[in-house]
């Protein structure tokens, strides 16, 4: 006789989702740092999202708040892993990480570099860039913070330029400012600061910091799946294998290192779970959210039918496969939102979800107009719905 697998469906997943991911007001985070590891890593690509994702998950307070641990306590720190992706991980969670994910990513900027030196033929090698990237610590060191012009206007090594592609259609001229300070960042040996502007700014200065201590690699995938399955679960081998970019080997590896278990869900499929998390979810008080482009809780699965219709898609995805800003009720996602050049939080339903959703809706777009302030974001990777809003 085969097993009966329990079944996890698909409310129970919406309900873990309002819970675990801080989305519900009793579930709501005291930190920026504990809402991010709610979710494990918030998506950092742009600048507004961190604060905005930290925000719907956290019990009050303001931006200060979290640039305080970004940039003060440094609790939470962005670095560039999963998928090739800047995220805002934890200071604790860091090191797996840097060890899962960065540290390979960093090991292959540093190829790709050291291939367009040698292909530019101006003699430039890895001598050079060794440095390169030592003089440009030492400015750090001995003038403080400092954007990537004011680096590369510091150090001499950065003005250089480098010719990609050479003889090729795609021929170009480009400076190896940026592609240095991007293998310093990767490498863990500069981390973002305070950036010139407002907590929407993507012009970051940087800062001379230590690389993450080293854990074996084995190790620090498993820790990072056995999270993300806390989460993320119910999920599948290729969820897990989409949000970090493993190979299928690395992620199987991992799994068997967490010992998941397998339920079944509401269409027949297995997924699996952490160990023991097996039972009903129950169902938090109602709740809407208005989360922004890129938020984890839309981008955590390859496979997001339990909360997305497939209908609603091409309104509230770029071209790309970024999702834009979101409306939801409950765990599910019922329409998108924007916020337009005066400040006004505007929404749109794709479906109706009654009277009390959207009572609450609107109530959940006043506390984050008031939060916003005089902050004006526009997402970096706009969707269709997103530009009807604002037009």
């Amino acid at each position: 006789m085969s097993r009966s697998l329990p079944l996890v469906t698909a409310a129970d997943r919406r309900n873990r989702l309002g819970r675990r991911h801080c989305l519900a007001p009793s579930a709501r985070a005291a930190s920026a740092t504990l809402a991010a590891d709610a979710v494990v890593a918030l998506h950092a690509t742009d600048a507004a999202t961190v604060y905005l994702s930290a925000r719907a998950r956290l019990r009050g307070g303001g931006p200060s708040d979290i640039e305080r641990a970004l940039y003060e306590d440094v609790s939470l720190v962005r670095l560039l892993s999963m998928r090739n992706t800047l995220f805002a991980v934890s200071a604790e969670l860091a090191p797996y990480v840097d060890s899962s994910t960065a540290r390979g990513i960093a090991a292959k900027e540093r190829r790709s570099l050291l291939k367009h030196l040698a292909e530019d033929g101006g003699g430039l090698d890895a001598g050079w860039l060794a440095s390169a990237e030592a003089a440009a610590l030492d400015a750090l060191d001995t003038g403080g913070p400092a954007t990537g012009s004011q680096l590369s206007a510091a150090v001499p090594a950065l003005r250089q330029k480098i010719t990609i592609g050479r003889g090729k259609k795609y021929e170009a001229e480009s400076g190896v400012a940026t592609r240095v300070i991007r293998l310093l960042a990767a490498d863990g040996r500069i981390r973002r600061d305070r950036p010139r502007g407002t907590w929407t700014s993507s012009q970051f200065r940087w800062v001379h910091t230590l690389p993450w201590p080293p854990v074996p690699a084995g190790e620090a995938r498993a820790e990072l799946a056995r999270r993300w399955l806390r989460s993320y679960g119910p999920a599948t081998e290729a969820d897990l294998k989409w949000w970090t970019g493993w190979t299928l080997t690395e992620v199987r590896t991992a799994l068997a290192a967490v010992g998941p278990e397998e339920v079944r869900l509401d269409d027949g499929r297995t997924a699996l779970v952490s160990p023991g998390d097996t039972a009903p979810e129950p169902a938090p008080e109602p709740w809407a959210a208005l989360l922004p482009g890129l938020d984890p809780s839309g981008m955590g699965w390859a496979d997001r039918s339990f909360h997305l219709d497939a209908a609603h898609r091409p309104a509230l995805f770029d071209y790309a496969g970024n999702i834009g800003p979101t409306v939801w009720w409950n765990g599910e996602i019922v329409g998108g939102w924007a916020q337009r050049p005066d400040g006004e939080v505007v929404w749109r339903l794709l479906a109706d979800p009654g009277r009390e959703a959207a009572q609450a809706i609107a109530t959940e777009a006043a506390r984050l107009a008031d939060w916003v302030g005089d902050a004006r974001v526009t997402p970096r990777f706009r969707t269709p719905l997103e530009r009807e809003l604002t037009a």
